[in-house]
């Protein structure tokens, strides 16, 4: 028995592991068998293999981890790069035009830049006097027209503004339209806030015929019916409107005449006190009647194959197309505009006008072109 126990000592020789915390255990489980004790050959083959397998992987792992490491150095370099020519850039920018700053402030010391002429500056002690006055000769007097038509009532008899077009938007005139009225009747007044007959800021009124083809412009004064037996507090007829009958535009652009009174050798409007109807303005003009009047007519648009529409030249002061835009000039010479008045906004409108017309005819005018007419659209 001790013999077959020394034998078995010697065959199984004590063999020990190494754990974690490095104490030595004896093994408990047997090692593999190495694949060099195997006879066959294909084991072999397959160790080899998988080596070269990881071999390469590595390899290229190590390739695509310089590449890219390579590739964002180059980035780096490159914005850095655009960066430096981009600031130099910014600092030639500003250093040329620092350059062209210093020599247009040394030009302008020596020449003065030309300006257009400042539109003169109208000032009036009486808005009644003024409103009612012949314009100045050689001036034009520049003024602005709004449409105030928000709410119910408005829609259908908005109210008009006539403000000066300077700086500081001097208001002149404003109108609205008479309610119950067979026809169609304007009040004028110098307060926006004043548009009653009877009030003391009444300055005029525009009345029209039942086709809305002719207006008639009268100042504040009495009817003829109550004025005085020598017609010296009677009204006077300050203008005659006539628009030519144009059913669905058939005839083309408006045509309209305008007939207003004389002026004197001191560029004084005549006055014209008619004591009935019979003797208005219109009527004389129908009867070729022609002393101590004057008649203009709207300039005739010209055909324009470009925009496929009648073209005026108003100088920039109108922006937008209208039916309502139009010139006033007389016969004798069609380059002196007397009057003109368009369209700038959706309830804006220019009104220019010089000698002979005064605010209130040339407001009157503008007035009856926003009037509806049955035989003339």
């Amino acid at each position: 028995m001790e013999k077959k126990t020394q034998k078995a000592r010697r065959k199984l020789p004590n063999r020990t592991v190494t754990t974690v915390k490095g104490k030595q255990s004896p093994a408990k489980r047997r090692r593999k068998p190495a694949l060099a004790l195997c006879p066959c050959s294909k084991h072999q083959e397959t160790k080899t293999k998988t080596k070269k397998k990881t071999k390469i992987r590595r390899q290229r792992r190590k390739a695509s981890l310089q590449v890219n490491y390579s590739t964002v150095c180059v980035t780096k370099k490159y914005i850095t790069s655009l960066l430096c020519v981009l600031a130099k850039a910014e600092e030639s920018d500003d250093s040329d035009s620092e350059k062209e700053e210093k020599s247009k402030k040394k030009k302008g010391k020596g020449k003065k830049k030309k300006e257009r002429p400042p539109t003169p500056e109208i000032e009036f002690d009486n808005l009644e006097i003024f409103v009612l006055q012949p314009a100045p000769q050689g001036v034009t007097i520049k003024c602005r027209v709004t449409r105030d038509q928000r709410g119910m009532d408005k829609s259908l008899y908005p109210l008009y503004y006539l403000h000066l077009d300077n700086e500081k938007k001097t208001f002149l005139l404003a109108g609205r339209k008479r309610k119950k009225c067979a026809t169609s009747n304007y009040l004028i007044s110098i307060d926006a806030t004043d548009l009653s007959r009877g009030g003391e800021n009444f300055v005029g009124k525009l009345r029209s015929n039942l086709m809305g083809t002719k207006f008639t412009v009268f100042d504040n004064a009495l009817n003829p019916e109550r004025a005085l037996p020598d017609m010296s507090n009677a009204r006077q007829e300050l203008a005659g409107i006539i628009y030519e009958t144009n059913v669905l535009g058939m005839k083309g652009p408006r045509r309209m005449t305008v007939i207003v009174p004389g002026m004197d050798k001191d560029n004084d409007r005549v006055p014209l006190r008619p004591r009935n109807e019979c003797d208005g303005l219109l009527i004389r003009h129908q009867n070729r009647r022609t002393e101590n009047l004057i008649e203009l007519r709207n300039k005739t648009p010209v055909w324009n194959e470009e925009t496929a529409s009648h073209v005026l030249n108003f100088n920039g002061r109108v922006t937008q197309a209208s039916i309502k835009n139009f010139q006033i000039v007389h016969s004798k010479d069609l380059d002196y505009i007397v009057m003109q008045f368009g369209r700038i906004a959706d309830d804006i409108f220019t009104l220019d006008f010089n000698y002979p017309l005064c605010a209130v005819q040339a407001f009157a005018i503008a007035l009856s072109s926003f009037d509806g007419k049955i035989a003339c659209e």
